[in-house]
């Protein structure tokens, strides 16, 4: 079991969220070249004390699962719901996408596969997370489900 300096075990909780967006892999061998779109299901588990604080409205709690949601809305979901995840070398499909008026286009720096777009959400959210409170909490683990069957998982 893990414990933090003064012996108390860590706690990790986990929030989940959803979001649509398109996406394409240029060079895959498969399907997955084509433009197509998933229903992404993201898993945020943070780990860190539980909150000692009488009167406060997280005592109790590593960190208060609406604020977890917020953030995590704030900086990946509500930036990338009913997006196209486009790679900045995949020109043919950026040219394509800047025809369309007021399109939600994201433009990375790298192929929206599973596992690149989990470290994307992983090195945008942990600093938002470190530090709640003046809390050893961090960001342990993200999980991204391209489809049910098959998910991306970043740790740190």
């Amino acid at each position: 079991m893990n414990t933090s300096a003064d012996g108390r075990a860590a706690i990790s909780v986990t929030r989940r969220l959803e979001f649509d967006a398109g996406h394409r892999i240029p060079d895959h061998r498969s399907q997955c070249r084509n433009l197509h779109g998933h229903r992404y299901v993201l898993e945020i588990t943070l780990s860190g004390e539980v909150l000692d604080a009488p009167g406060e409205s997280d005592n109790g709690m590593v960190m208060d699962f609406s604020e977890i949601k917020s953030i995590a809305k704030a900086h990946i979901v509500d930036v990338w719901d009913h997006a196209f995840l486009v790679f900045q070398g995949d020109t043919a499909v950026r040219g394509f996408l800047e025809t369309l008026p007021d399109h939600k286009t994201v433009v990375l720096d790298c192929i929206p596969t599973a596992e690149n777009l989990a470290r994307i959400v992983f090195r945008t959210l942990a600093p938002h997370y470190q530090g709640h409170y003046g809390q050893a909490l961090r960001l342990t683990r993200v999980r991204l489900f391209e489809t049910p069957n098959c998910w991306a998982d970043c740790h740190g």
